[in-house]
């Protein structure tokens, strides 16, 4: 069978490269093309498209790339209709894949939507054109087959993907050859860095994170990197400080890391999983982040962790309280071992729990085949 899947930001690369590795064990005919990255490259697809040219974040930002999306959108259309896949696969990206499953159900095609956007977020209305244009909704979180079932659509939890990304690392003895390394070198323990993967959200949170590590001395810093940013942008953003810079190397640092300051995204769920107490920070466009705040009602938190466990459990630093002071005492209170620090290893743990045990992947790959086929 032939597949398309559309992915648009590193989280939805690394599902869609699982994904595919379990898609090829029940269809070993499966032909896919993708709007992706490397790791879904590094497991066959053929890719039409890298994310790097699709990660505007915040609504100034779209609006500033909006040529460039209408080429994008013109170009994923025809590519789709050229390739004539048995069904497209839409990952997360909203914006540009609720669009394109509106175009893509007109002109004939059968579609799946695995990791559903945060719709019970904001632009509830968006609900309509899921059931409208989405043939299959796969969702990851448990909160989310309520909410859909309010609006009477009939979606599949299938549990989250990260779990079986994680056990596999966790399971592995094999350290990251560049964290491996640090390690050797510098016997501190390491607080990692995780500041995003776009150029935006790299601009507004290293400079800070990075600044942070004078007043930990005790401590290493080490900042998790994409390869397809370059090492002199890392460094610009880096400089004035010691920090160490590893690429494509995140899950082998969170490994071995004592404490994190975390970019608010998938970052901060990854973090957990690892059990590794974390700060949570955000800062973006400050017009962006007022229109959001408009049309977010009714949801407490921006991280996973807190928003899955529907309490605080690690502390969130949003725009102007994303300070040096901020950042530097919550980041105290969880490296110091104490009843802070264990609060979050146990409440981490019922968090983990709360996610069942694993096969996301697998039981999507097994349900997107059966769909295929029909």
């Amino acid at each position: 069978m032939k597949y398309y899947i559309i992915a648009g930001e590193a989280s939805g690369d690394l599902h869609g490269s699982n994904l595919i590795k379990e898609l090829k064990k029940v269809d070993e005919n499966a032909t896919i093309r993708a709007w992706g990255g490397e790791l879904m490259e590094n497991e066959g697809a053929q890719l039409a498209k890298h994310y790097k040219d699709l990660a505007f974040m915040g609504f100034v930002e779209v609006l500033l790339n909006i040529r460039t999306i209408s080429k994008n959108f013109k170009f994923c259309t025809e590519d789709i209709q050229a390739f004539k896949p048995d069904l497209v696969i839409f990952i997360d990206y909203p914006g540009f894949n609720l669009r394109m499953a509106k175009k893509l159900k007109k002109l004939g095609y059968k579609t799946a939507y695995y990791i559903s956007p945060q719709l019970w977020a904001w632009k509830k209305g968006r609900v309509k054109i899921v059931k409208r244009f989405i043939d299959k909704m796969f969702v990851i979180l448990p909160f989310e087959k309520d909410f859909y079932k309010k609006h009477n659509y009939e979606v599949e939890y299938v549990g989250h993907p990260l779990l079986d990304a994680v056990k596999n690392e966790t399971a592995s003895s094999y350290d990251g050859s560049q964290v491996e390394e640090i390690r050797k070198k510098d016997k501190r323990e390491i607080i990692a860095l995780l500041p995003g993967s776009r150029k935006q959200e790299l601009q507004k949170m290293l400079p800070l994170m990075s600044k942070v590590s004078v007043h930990f001395p005790d401590y290493q810093f080490v900042v998790a990197g994409v390869g397809w940013q370059s090492e002199q942008f890392y460094q610009k953003l880096t400089q004035n400080s010691d920090v160490k810079i590893v690429y494509n190397e995140t899950y082998s640092l969170l490994k071995n890391s004592h404490a994190a300051l975390v970019t608010s995204g998938t970052a901060t769920l990854e973090t957990a999983l690892f059990r590794v107490p974390q700060v949570v920070c955000y800062k973006g466009n400050p017009i962006s982040y007022l229109i959001a705040r408009s049309l977010v009602k009714g949801i407490k938190y921006i991280s996973l962790v807190n928003l899955i466990a529907d309490k605080e459990l690690v502390t969130e630093l949003i725009q102007g309280d994303y300070n040096m002071e901020n950042v530097s005492k919550n980041l105290s209170k969880i490296i110091s071992k104490g009843e802070k620090r264990d609060n979050v290893l146990r409440a981490y743990d019922k968090l983990i729990e709360l996610l069942g045990d694993g096969g996301a992947s697998a039981t999507v790959a097994n349900k997107i085949y059966s769909m295929a086929k029909e």
